[in-house]
């Protein structure tokens, strides 16, 4: 018997139990019974199921406040520097704020959607994200910021295209897994046109340039074709390739590969000043946090040291005001959204919910890649990128993103304890 009948017959047997003194009593002087069931507050066990997992939603929201305290203290200077000189020292807070509401409406959304629509329209998200991938890329349309080309302009607000294709590419590479799951082991019908499709879209992304998304991105297709059944050897192949080119794109950029050595010996005088400055005055805002942490808004290194203190560095804001204890709080929390997403999608396969299954993991890829990506660049584990601290981190596309895959998580979840009460989706 499968772990979801057995786990079913246990919920019917519940509802249907009936204390045995009551069943006695019924035999042997049904009056007698029932006063003893009465005086004694014998009621028949049942089992109460919450809709979805509330541990999950107050994690995310832990994040989001946590992300709108850090952001304005981190970006409370930021006024004081000629480049943004004419903003107010609220004005990345307000628009953090906007973002975060709008995130929440998104997700609110989302999480009315069936899964099954999800899985139906998955190719068609997919083709709009990667068009939007190529749009950013016509002048005039795509917006640069310093030197990179990622954002295409909304009037009040900029959308981020590799944004919506991280949430993109965990949708489709779920949706394909499960129509090619007979050619899982075939080079030629499985793994080859999958590899096209992320080779295409890593392609787009290095001429923004976008490096850090094309990382997560391909993390995210390679693990769920692996949870999705892979041939090892093919697997195998497509991580060394992946590696390969990764090395070769590297050795072929004279500025990547400066970025590399740099990385290696941050405090050396040639790249302490230059390539390394942003890692540099990150570990000095670790380094003065200590234990815990010199105090929440007494950080130095957001005084205009750390650039994008608000962004992508925002640990290290986080580690020197609130120290190793505020930073090993905020891995554990990233922790317990990983660990949730992987034990939802266990769940859904067990109901034989195979897309909605992969499609739970690949959030949990996705936010696992990313969060330890952006810590390991902020600790100087790995060399410096543009990634943002998923939910944390300013930034509207992010948040709406990360909000709206959460969203669908919770609504996974939602689904799979319908099924285990006996109901429909």
């Amino acid at each position: 018997m499968s772990w979801s009948e057995r786990f079913g017959s246990k919920l019917t047997g519940q509802r249907n139990a009936v204390p045995n003194d009551t069943l006695a009593g019924r035999g042997q002087g049904g009056a007698r019974g029932g006063i003893s069931s009465a005086v004694n507050g014998v009621r028949p066990a049942r089992s109460r199921m919450l809709d979805y997992d509330y541990s999950l939603l107050w994690v995310m929201i832990a994040l989001l406040g946590l992300g709108i305290v850090m952001v304005y203290s981190a970006s409370i200077a930021m006024p004081d520097s000629p480049k943004y000189a004419s903003y107010r020292d609220y004005h990345f807070l307000v628009r953090h704020l906007i973002s975060i509401t709008t995130a929440l409406v998104g997700a609110t959304i989302a999480f009315k959607i069936p899964i099954k629509m999800w899985e139906k329209y998955a190719p068609k998200f997919f083709l709009v994200a990667l068009v939007l991938l190529v749009i950013v890329l016509i002048p005039h349309v795509g917006k640069g910021v310093n030197g990179a080309r990622r954002w295409i302009s909304l009037g009040i607000t900029n959308m981020q295209p590799s944004e919506i294709m991280k949430l993109a590419v965990t949708i489709y590479a779920a949706n394909y897994t499960v129509r090619k799951q007979e050619f899982m082991h075939s080079f030629g019908k499985g793994f080859l046109p999958m590899a096209v499709v992320v080779g295409a879209v890593g392609a787009l992304l290095l001429l923004e340039p976008d490096m850090g998304a094309f990382m997560v991105i391909a993390a995210i297709a390679m693990g769920v074709l692996f949870l999705g059944g892979v041939n090892g050897k093919l697997f195998g192949g497509l991580v060394a390739t992946a590696v390969g080119t990764f090395a070769l794109l590297v050795w072929a950029s004279p500025w990547r590969r400066e970025r590399i050595f740099a990385y290696l010996d941050p405090w050396d005088d040639r790249y302490a000043q230059g390539k390394a400055y942003q890692l540099t005055h990150s570990l000095i805002a670790f380094g003065r946090g200590e234990w815990f942490g010199v105090g929440l808004g007494g950080s130095v290194e957001k005084l205009n040291y750390l650039p994008e203190a608000h962004t992508d560095f925002i640990l290290a804001v986080i580690g020197e005001e609130l120290g190793f204890v505020g930073v090993i709080c905020v891995i554990l929390l990233f922790y317990w959204i990983v660990r949730r997403a992987f034990e939802i999608g266990r769940q859904a396969l067990a109901l034989d919910r195979t897309f909605a299954g992969l499609m739970a993991k690949g959030v949990g890829i996705w936010f696992g890649a990313q969060t330890f990506i952006n810590m390991g660049v902020n600790l100087g584990l790995l060399p410096t990128k543009g990634l943002t601290l998923p939910l944390v981190s300013y930034g509207g596309s992010g948040i709406l993103q990360n909000c709206v895959a959460l969203a669908i998580l919770l609504r996974v979840d939602y689904e799979n304890r319908v099924l285990m009460r006996g109901g429909k989706v």
